[in-house]
């Protein structure tokens, strides 16, 4: 059995659908999906940075999970709806690496940015007092940098390995994208090694940070429910409850793929989940922070007049 990088340098991707009706169907279900995120996030963005009073620390983060799920969703729909309309399923050496790190960068640091998005809500709801300090623009520039580098310091960790070992099996990827996991399973040597990296990985970037943005919340909502204020109580209510389904729609379906033990995972379960954190989070996150955010609602009225319901 010959070892596929001394013929080829492309990868084959077996993709998400079969070429039918149903298929077709989907695909385009998914394209919408693409529409509506990057028209979301594209607007969250714009909103953020011409509106003045969403110049705070919570909405700069905002803007980069924006941002972030941008750039996540470009990273696999557009070389997947390709293929798919093309009847190609081939990819470069150098496009799947491409892939792989954009992906795995902003995996990492979405984990991270919402461990921060969590911090910020803490301090404003149980230490107002010491949010100006605790919560400054400066620290919130650092949080957002930190998230970039860690993401990327580990995702090059990742593909680094991934691209460097040999594949003497198959060269098909049985994924819509270039995840690290599933190219591993066609290595011809053993890869325990990067099998305890990915643990380790996991717990550090996703499972750490979404123990401990669910003890944040707890706590958040403890304090709710001891507020005076009926209208701050169910403001920080509506807060909290906004981010909790973001953070358990995203981290949820990515520390059950890559927690489970490599006999216990399926090819087809894995591409199921992973449209759950590479495709419709990021179309939920602009829609979820948006219709349930007065302050993103006003911005919306004023940087789009024709949105505002004035009377004449």
């Amino acid at each position: 059995m010959e070892k596929w990088n001394h013929t080829s340098t492309d990868f084959i991707l077996l993709g998400l659908f079969s070429p039918n009706r149903t298929g077709l169907f989907l695909l385009l279900l998914i394209i919408f999906i693409f529409f509506l995120a990057s028209l979301g996030n594209s607007t969250m963005i714009h909103l953020i940075r011409v509106d003045p009073r969403l110049h705070t620390p919570m909405y700069i983060l905002l803007s980069q999970l924006s941002l972030m799920d941008l750039m996540y969703i470009s990273t696999t729909v557009p070389k997947m709806v390709f293929n798919y309309f093309s009847g190609q399923k081939t990819v470069s050496f150098l496009g799947c690496w491409f892939q792989s790190f954009f992906f795995l960068t902003m995996a990492c640091s979405e984990g991270l940015l919402l461990a921060s998005m969590a911090y910020d809500r803490y301090v404003a709801i149980c230490h107002p007092l010491h949010y100006p300090i605790r919560m400054s623009k400066r620290m919130c520039v650092k949080m957002i940098i930190g998230s970039w580098i860690l993401g990327s310091i580990n995702s090059f960790s990742h593909t680094a390995y991934a691209f460097h070992i040999p594949y003497c099996r198959s060269r098909a990827i049985n994924h819509f994208f270039c995840d690290v996991p599933a190219m591993i399973t066609l290595a011809c040597m053993d890869t325990w090694v990067y099998e305890y990296m990915v643990f380790v990985s996991t717990s550090l970037f996703l499972l750490i940070p979404f123990l401990g943005i669910t003890a944040s919340y707890g706590r958040v909502l403890f304090a709710v429910y001891h507020m005076r204020s009926k209208e701050g109580q169910k403001k920080a209510f509506t807060t909290c409850s906004t981010h909790l389904t973001v953070v358990t729609f995203y981290y949820a379906p990515f520390v059950y793929t890559y927690l489970r033990p490599k006999n216990l995972r399926s090819p087809a379960e894995d591409k199921i989940l992973a449209v759950f954190y590479t495709i419709l989070t990021p179309m939920l996150n602009p829609i979820i922070y948006s219709l349930r955010n007065k302050e993103v609602l006003g911005a919306i009225t004023r940087v789009f007049p024709i949105f505002s319901s004035k009377k004449k």
